[in-house]
């Protein structure tokens, strides 16, 4: 679910007076306007990762104490007090994982990545 995308696209060009055909390849990039960056969770925290944004979601997994995240998107949920306030937002970090922001040190008691689409 990343915002940050490389893709290829090949065509057949006509080289020169000779007509002969060469294949070129074009690399487009389409990224979001700050790159990805890991983010800590809140120390000796081991953080319970949810299928949605929200408690009442199934956890999926749990992060070790000490693990750092990247955060593709955030989106508003259920509120959750943590180390960090008390906040609404929930951070995207895997297709279908999400993490209270409350729990993360973001620098930020707003949105520091885009919202989500889904």
């Amino acid at each position: 679910m990343s915002t940050d995308r490389v893709e290829g696209v090949e065509r057949t060009e006509e080289v020169g007076d000779t007509g002969t055909e060469e294949a070129v390849t074009t690399m487009t990039a389409t990224a979001s306007a700050s790159a990805l960056r890991y983010y800590s969770v809140a120390p000796g925290v081991r953080l319970n990762v949810r299928r949605g944004p929200g408690t009442n979601y199934a956890i999926v997994r749990v992060l070790p104490e000490g693990a750092q995240i990247q955060i593709f998107c955030q989106t508003p949920g259920t509120y959750v007090a943590g180390p960090y306030g008390t906040s609404n937002i929930w951070d995207n970090i895997d297709d279908g994982e999400f993490v209270s922001d409350a729990y993360v040190n973001t620098g930020s008691d707003g949105y520091v990545r885009p919202r989500c689409s889904f």
